[in-house]
């Protein structure tokens, strides 16, 4: 067992408007977030928001794993009009990047080595949009294609991070142990 965690990214240069999407996800569609609307009512829903730089916006949640991190990403897209990046990297095995606009999958890119594609069957991507990938992520062609070349998953997150000018490696399960996670993420109760 492997190294994982997943992690939202929302293309925007607006804190408040992000806060105030988050704050829709959690009381008008708990169940993404794996509640009742009746637990959502009792219990806060608590998120690590981050604006990692000029153009992104990092969210943790302790729901947010390779699996259901996407479903939430896709909610969120609905409600906020700008452009959200899930990451999901598990067991050091697989990095699953998905880009999600108005409630649509965009474009996604699994890194990972051909064995584990064999391993786990049904390991395909949703919809390949190289250009729109290229084009949200605002990369340059040469180092887009770099990019897309790697295949081992460790690489691609850190290519990734380096390209896009934050830190992909964030999990919420960290921030206790990360002094350098709870400087960049505050805490939002919803």
């Amino acid at each position: 067992m492997g190294r994982s965690f997943a992690n939202m990214h929302i293309k925007s240069k607006s804190l408040e408007k992000t806060i105030e999407a988050l704050r829709e996800l959690s009381e008008g569609h708990a169940q993404v977030l794996g509640k009742s609307n009746n637990e959502a009512q009792e219990i806060k829903v608590v998120m690590y928001v981050s604006k990692s730089n000029e153009n992104w916006i990092s969210v943790l949640h302790d729901y947010f794993v390779w699996g259901t991190v996407k479903e939430i990403g896709k909610t969120l897209s609905r409600l906020i009009e700008e452009p959200v990046m899930t990451a999901g990297y598990m067991n050091e095995e697989i990095f699953e990047l998905s880009l999600f606009e108005n409630g649509d999958i965009q474009a996604e890119r699994i890194f990972c080595e051909q064995w584990t594609r064999d391993e786990y069957e049904q390991l395909t991507e949703e919809r390949l949009n190289d250009d729109y990938l290229r084009k949200a992520l605002d990369i340059h062609n040469e180092d887009f294609d770099d990019f897309m070349g790697i295949t081992s998953p460790e690489q691609a997150v850190d290519k990734l991070s380096e390209l896009v000018g934050m830190s992909l490696w964030s999990d919420w399960e960290w921030i206790p142990h990360e002094e350098t996670l709870r400087k960049r993420f505050g805490k939002y109760e919803f």
